[in-house]
């Protein structure tokens, strides 16, 4: 059994208050063992460094220090310097997740893209890679990255949804590509199962992201709709239907990318 990283779960997320470390205990039989969970502002990416960095996990738990674009309307002077603070830690391994969401523009748009940039520049002053949100933001969020060459390559397109044009794109640009449990919903993953068939093992992440997203193709429906890590396994399997791969040799190589990419030893 392969070993698999999740790189997108919002472990901190009060519906897993009860049951935190069991979650973990239940991944880790299936061979997920290591996992990255994700800041989405101050406040939370603050929570995730403190849980994370705990002796007991120790080389299982990381996290991730960065303002999602939902949340950008909060960011002031102090934000850059409370987010860098929280980057020296040693458990944490990207900035983000931060990026641009015009699906709801809970932030105006200007202020994504500005609190986007200053986030990009201080992973570029820490030397860290960028841990990336996107949604119905494309041709601006290339617009910006452009602007970065070396930082693009230091992306991950988190919870990428968007279709083999979009994800061609980021490739050109030399991201990398993380694949949620979208993968398996017939109805609306459509785009990203086609995608997926041109994204290599070298540039691909796998994470569930949740407890959002549940795997739809689940063979047994559990009773609760809320997802875990312990179904990584079964994205895995089905990102490897769509690329005709051996999902053993699939998992292997998406981990080798991830601990190359997050510098996990």
């Amino acid at each position: 059994m392969n070993e698999l990283i999740d790189i997108g779960l919002n472990l901190m997320h009060t519906s897993f208050n009860k049951n935190r470390e069991e979650i973990l205990e239940e991944s880790a039989k299936v061979g997920v063992t290591k996992f990255i969970i994700t800041g989405t502002n101050v406040k939370s990416s603050e929570e995730a460094k403190d849980y994370a960095k705990q002796d007991k996990f120790n080389n299982i738990l990381f996290s991730t220090s960065g303002v999602h674009p939902h949340d950008a309307k909060t960011c002031d002077e102090n934000t850059l310097d409370e987010l860098e603070k929280i980057a020296k830690e040693e458990c944490v391994v990207a900035i983000g997740e931060c990026g641009l969401d015009y699906n709801r523009n809970y932030s105006e748009p200007e202020t994504q893209r500005e609190w986007f940039e200053n986030q990009i520049k201080l992973a570029k002053k820490l030397d860290m890679p960028l841990f990336l949100h996107e949604r119905d933001a494309h041709e601006d969020m290339v617009k910006i990255l452009e602007k970065y060459p070396e930082m693009s390559k230091k992306s991950c397109i988190h919870c990428f949804t968007g279709t083999k044009e979009e994800a061609e794109k980021y490739l050109e640009l030399g991201c990398y590509i993380g694949v949620t449990g979208w993968v398996c919903d017939e109805r609306r993953g459509q785009s990203l199962q086609e995608a997926v068939k041109i994204i290599p093992p070298e540039r691909m992440m796998i994470e569930t992201d949740a407890p959002f997203l549940i795997p739809r193709n689940l063979p047994k429906k559990p009773k609760s709709n809320k997802n875990k890590p312990e179904y990584l396994p079964h994205i895995l399997k089905t990102i490897a239907e769509y690329k005709n791969m051996n999902p053993e040799e699939l998992g292997k190589a998406v981990t080798q990318t991830t601990k190359e990419f997050f510098n996990i030893k």
